[in-house]
């Protein structure tokens, strides 16, 4: 036999370059539509137990990358240590109004209360520790659970993309998080410890679409301050995508000190380093998150 065997040739090596850093094959995003109206707003928690994990740079960054999209964003601090608030520039000992009034005096309008982000399209409800004393009061309320629902309703209307920053618990305050929104993300620092807790923060979500909001649903798990240089992101980044498959976003925040330097200057980084990798993680990531939701906001 003079003439080799035919066999199927293996992939060629350069199709692993298209792999992304969760080791899967990087989609073809597509370029968001612009909108012709506002309204019918897709509400959405960050929401993690574990602090430090990004979720209130996720809320600022994600929220200004859609502004840029021709969305028309809420961003909503409901964490007493007003992480989001200050991030914007904000003095938390400055406010005469915060959510706190929102949700406990019936006399106060969500217009009297939202602020001007600076970022064009993208307002802010802003809040302060005065938050802490809402979860004890809002224990003896009828449908304590709801009261969030009640507040945010006007803003639905007016509003293409609601983001709400949760404090690093599972308390009543996040409880109503969860049950006034349409989608969960979940920022997860890609840090062995921080796999640890996703286990009891999704049996959350699971009692809170049984019990309280049919609705909710997984928007993706976001891995944040990426290292591809050590192995340990890499592993991290390997078991989340074993435990949650395509849940977890393609796109990867990778650690950089420009993040620092944006909170400090109290602007998103889309627009304090416009052409950084940061910058554009997060608008690849607002494209990502657009594809996902079920209708385009």
């Amino acid at each position: 036999m003079t003439e080799p065997l035919p066999f199927e040739r293996p992939a060629a090596p350069d199709a692993k370059a298209t792999l992304g850093p969760t080791g899967r094959p990087m989609p073809v995003l597509p370029e968001p539509q612009p909108v012709s109206s506002h309204g019918n707003a897709r509400v959405v928690s960050m929401c993690n137990q574990k602090g430090g994990v990004g979720k209130t740079t996720t809320t600022i960054n994600l929220g200004a990358a859609l502004a840029e999209y021709g969305r028309k964003v809420l961003l909503v601090d409901f964490d007493p240590q007003g992480s989001l608030s200050v991030g914007l520039g904000l003095n938390p000992h400055e406010m005469d109004l915060t959510i706190y009034n929102l949700l406990m005096e019936k006399d106060v309008e969500l217009d009297e209360v939202v602020v001007p982000t600076g970022v064009p399209g993208m307002d802010l409800l802003p809040s302060n520790i005065d938050l802490s004393a809402a979860e004890v009061q809002l224990v003896h309320e009828v449908a304590r659970e709801q009261t969030l629902q009640r507040v945010l309703a006007p803003a639905l209307e007016r509003y293409d993309v609601v983001l709400i920053d949760c404090q690093p618990s599972l308390g009543l305050l996040t409880v109503n998080a969860l049950t006034a929104s349409d989608g969960v993300i979940v920022p997860l620092e890609c840090e062995y410890f921080a796999l640890r807790g996703v286990a009891l923060l999704k049996t959350t979500i699971d009692k809170v679409r049984e019990r309280l909001n049919p609705r909710l649903q997984i928007d993706g798990v976001l891995g944040t301050m990426y290292d591809g240089r050590t192995l340990h992101s890499r592993e991290v980044m390997e078991r989340l995508v074993q435990a949650w498959g395509d849940t977890v976003f393609h796109t990867v925040i990778r650690r950089t000190v420009k993040f620092s330097d944006s909170t400090v200057a109290g602007e998103p980084i889309t627009t304090y380093a416009s052409s950084s990798t940061g910058a554009d993680s997060y608008r690849q990531l607002a494209k990502e998150v657009l594809a996902r939701w079920p209708h385009d906001a």
